[in-house]
């Protein structure tokens, strides 16, 4: 995941692209440290989806205009609305079947 750090260049993300991951953690957090990797291990079976990782630490403003107030924290736009938010206590089997149940659905092959 490549990381972002302008509202700007996120919401231009969010609007240009069918399915987008937005994933806020810190360095500082151990939660977070150990969510990425699934997190990323996860994305791997979604090839279509483009993620990215924001820093809260480094990146207030975008917390603040996602209302992010504790991390780890997935967010998953599509079609520029947001449609799934897990943050804190999250479980990779529920992301994966609510990523799942709108991937097929907008990605059809």
């Amino acid at each position: 995941m490549d990381f972002i750090d302008s509202k700007e260049t996120i919401e231009e993300l969010i609007n240009s692209n069918k399915m987008i991951l937005l994933y806020f953690g810190s360095d500082s957090c151990n939660v977070c440290n150990v969510m990425k990797p699934k997190v990323e291990e996860l994305l791997k079976d979604y090839p279509k989806i483009k993620s990215y990782q924001v820093d809260v630490e480094k990146s207030l403003e975008i917390s603040a205009a996602y209302n992010i107030f504790t991390i780890p924290a997935v967010l998953v736009f599509i079609e520029g609305k947001e449609i799934i938010r897990e943050a804190r206590h999250i479980s990779m089997q529920d992301i994966d079947s609510k990523i799942n149940r709108f991937y097929n659905m907008i990605f059809e092959e």
